[in-house]
């Protein structure tokens, strides 16, 4: 049976980025007053981290706007000053289980299931955010704090659970006493300053620590130890110091050194180091996530819990140079006007804030507030008039926090219809068919719509031959928002040919890190001497992201086959690579990316290692599993290679790649039968996957379903019209079976097709020797 030039039975190895989930978790450490030291950027001083009491007498104002914010609280001591929730023998119940909540001896304890499932107590030691809820840290061993699923919902004061749909398994990677809500590696690092993760890669331990519990001022300014003494001198005394001894400069920032400031925290990323608050790309600390498909929606909107970085670069606001300090306090966090009024700072009243633009109530005149089938009030009148409701249209995370989406998009039910992404006219219009708000909006504002990157994405999503071209445009237009244009490149990844290749080529040069990183990681050049000649210079790259991914990529080719110079730079390249996913090594995802490097470094020991621990870190981690059963294919145990990929489809039913890989290790070992199951699945799940139609109709004819097997192959060439292996297929199928009419169709387009190859003059030969 053919099989795919780069998978045989297997899908191509799954290179797995870790992404911070921030769900929330936590363990006992002892508060630092004061963290190494370390130089100021800017005045060759040394600088400590001092803490933000030592801000308040000289910036009160600043202190006093922080000391009431989100930061200020965003972890702290559990006493009676921080903790919220009902701690007075409270109980709450969830799916029969029933915890309790009380104070002993001045500390706050909980009676509920432990790591095993059976109840427990344990103490509360810190609390973890303020509003709209609050979440509780309990101590483990190993340095381990680990967060409650049970918060506090400080709006309506009362207990819930995260995830009240169905209990979890103590098993699973999100039971709370497990990684997935582990606040040293989930959370830590956003919540308190100056945090150093401080992860034992040998032991599996912890020794975090930070120098001040919350967000504090050091958070952004940097090390201030250097600044405060500067500032205790006489005032004439002062030497002439720039940024006045801070080692992060704040003010005088372009609209983008801003957002990067904030960025670290308030994105979905991977972080490679600790944040040492003075990168100079944010690409030197983590990686963002791109619009990634199970995050956004294809358009770009917010799905899943992933901050507002990524949505804002999509923005005309980001384009334009709008930054986060024009809508926000950077002290207190708050939004600078009310409602409509921070819109109206630059968008003129007189065209926007009326009734011919929004054409809804306002909040001043009458009506009954929309309602859900329950009764429960939705929206109220009026607020169709508000610039966020259309142009913000958020989602709840964590069960209670409503978040709205920044990347401040046009309303466009008419991509409801084409894609099935969501719009703000349904959300509001719950009683309203999504083709009335399509007919509403072409009366108030026209029929014409512009395209929209969304349908290239998502044609991209579902791997349309006829997308290719679109994206490698997309890709390519710098019109477009870096993080769009580097989706669009991480879609083309799966497509093949020159114009990907060259795409991918002229990506390697962009101005942009992202850009380059995604080109690096997900090159899809095979040939090992075309991928040291585009990817050696990447090792010289002055974004750490690139230069790393650039070693990882490399790591497959000899080191004898590498110039002396290139050298030495890819060692230290993988030397940083290592650190970033040995740091993160508590995650499945880094083990993953470690046992991807060991196979390519030629250590399949040192692989097997990796791929296993990030299954048992998380069970449900398939990208693991399947480059493990790749990886126990190529040593010959097809058994277990064949459980690891049924254990994926058993648990993921609609991941079609991976039962095209399991029906294609089937064929290999002669299961025929069962084989052609998986890959029928797999070819009514992606059909535009012509290859996958085309190795169902190969496997087919072996077992006598000709009928079948026809259709399979005609559906392949029917994707690939001129394809030389699908016509030559046919062609051949029709002439075993004496129909030679059709059999000689088939030829004579193979032949016109493709008049350098023998095949197609052969067959029309044989043809005319039987008398057709």
């Amino acid at each position: 049976m053919s099989k795919d030039p780069n998978t045989a039975w297997k899908i191509a190895g799954i290179i797995a980025t870790l992404v911070i989930v921030l769900i929330l978790p936590i363990y006992h450490l002892k508060n630092q007053p004061s963290s190494p030291i370390r130089k100021g950027e800017d005045h060759g001083q040394i600088a400590r981290f001092v803490g933000s009491e030592a801000c308040r007498d000289c910036h009160k104002t600043e202190y006093d706007k922080w000391s009431g914010s989100h930061h200020r609280w965003a972890m702290a001591l559990a006493d009676e000053h921080s903790v919220l929730g009902d701690f007075n023998d409270a109980e709450f119940t969830y799916f029969g289980q029933t915890s309790r909540f009380y104070r002993r001896d001045g500390k706050h304890y909980v009676h509920t299931r432990g790591a095993d499932g059976k109840p427990g107590e344990f103490q509360i030691t810190h609390t973890f955010g303020w509003y709209p809820l609050q979440q509780y840290l309990i101590p483990f061993p190993g340095g381990r704090l680990q967060c409650l699923p049970i918060a506090w919902d400080a709006v309506k004061k009362r207990w819930y659970h995260l995830y009240p749909d169905a209990p979890l398994d103590p098993d699973d990677w999100l039971y709370w006493t497990n990684n997935g809500q582990n606040w040293n590696g989930m959370c830590a690092e956003c919540h308190s300053t100056d945090l150093k993760k401080n992860y034992d890669y040998n032991k599996d331990t912890y020794a975090t620590t930070w120098s001040e519990i919350s967000v504090g001022c050091e958070a952004c300014h940097g090390p201030g130890s250097a600044h405060v003494d500067w500032a205790k001198l006489p005032e004439m005394g002062r030497p002439a110091t720039e940024n006045h001894a801070l080692a992060v400069k704040t003010r005088d920032l372009t609209a983008g050194q801003q957002i990067d400031l904030c960025a670290p925290c308030h994105s979905r990323r991977m972080s490679m180091d600790d944040n040492i608050h003075r990168h100079a790309d944010f690409l030197d600390y983590g990686l963002p996530q791109l619009l990634t498909e199970g995050l956004y929606f294809a358009d770009g909107q917010i799905l899943d819990e992933v901050y507002v970085y990524g949505s804002f670069m999509q923005s005309k606001m980001y384009a334009r140079d709008v930054r986060c300090s024009d809508c926000h306090d950077v002290h207190s966090i708050r939004r600078i006007k009310d409602g409509n009024d921070l819109c109206l700072q630059c968008h003129r009243a007189a065209i926007y804030n009326r009734k011919g633009h929004h054409f809804h109530k306002t909040r001043g005149e009458t009506g009954e507030p929309i309602k859900s089938a329950s009764g429960e009030v939705l929206f109220e009148v009026g607020s169709g008039a508000q610039c966020e409701a259309c142009h913000m249209p958020g989602r709840h995370y964590m069960g209670i926090d409503y978040r709205p989406d920044h990347s401040f998009r046009l309303p466009r039910p008419d991509l409801t219809l084409e894609m099935g992404v969501p719009n703000a006219c349904d959300r509001c219009h719950v009683n309203k068919t999504t083709q009335w708000s399509v007919d509403a909006m072409a009366k108030w504002y026209g029929q014409t719509q512009r395209p929209h990157y969304g349908e290239v994405l998502d044609a991209g999503r579902q791997r349309h031959p006829e997308a290719l071209d679109a994206l490698v445009s997309l890709a390519g237009d710098r019109l477009y928002p870096t993080i769009v244009r580097a989706t669009a490149l991480s879609e083309l990844a799966g497509y093949g040919g020159d114009k990907v290749l060259s795409q991918f080529a002229a990506a390697l040069n962009d101005e942009d890190s992202m850009v380059r990183q995604t080109a690096v990681r997900q090159l899809p050049q095979p040939d090992p001497a075309e991928r040291l000649k585009l990817l050696s210079p990447m090792l010289y790259d002055p974004v750490r992201a690139v230069r790393n991914e650039a070693a990882a990529a490399l790591a497959a080719i000899p080191r004898e086959k590498l110039p002396a110079d290139t050298r030495r730079q890819f060692e230290k390249a993988l030397a940083e690579y290592l650190r970033a996913m040995e740091r993160t090594a508590d995650f499945a995802p880094s083990r993953h990316n470690l046992g991807n490097l060991y196979i390519n470094l030629q250590d399949p020991a040192r692989a097997e290692q990796h791929y296993l621990k990030a299954i048992a870190i998380d069970r449900e981690f398939y990208p693991a599993k399947v480059n493990l059963a790749m990886l126990y294919n190529r040593q010959g145990k097809n058994d277990d290679a064949e459980r690891l990929l049924r254990e994926v489809v058993t648990d993921h039913p609609n991941f079609y790649e991976i039962k095209y890989s399991l029906g294609l290790l089937l064929a290999e070992e002669n299961r025929l039968e069962e084989s052609v199951v998986f890959l029928g699945d797999a070819a009514a799940g992606l059909p535009q996957r012509s290859r996958i139609q085309y190795n169902l109709g190969l496997l087919l004819q072996q077992i006598k379903r000709d009928d079948e097997a026809e259709s399979a192959l005609n559906r392949a060439l029917s994707v690939e019209p001129d394809n030389p292996d699908y016509l030559y297929a046919l062609a051949v199928f029709y002439m075993q079976r004496g129909q030679w009419d059709r059999a000689r169709l088939m030829a004579e387009r193979l032949q016109a097709a493709h008049p350098e190859m023998a095949a197609g003059r052969e067959m029309l030969t044989i043809i005319e020797r039987k008398g057709h």
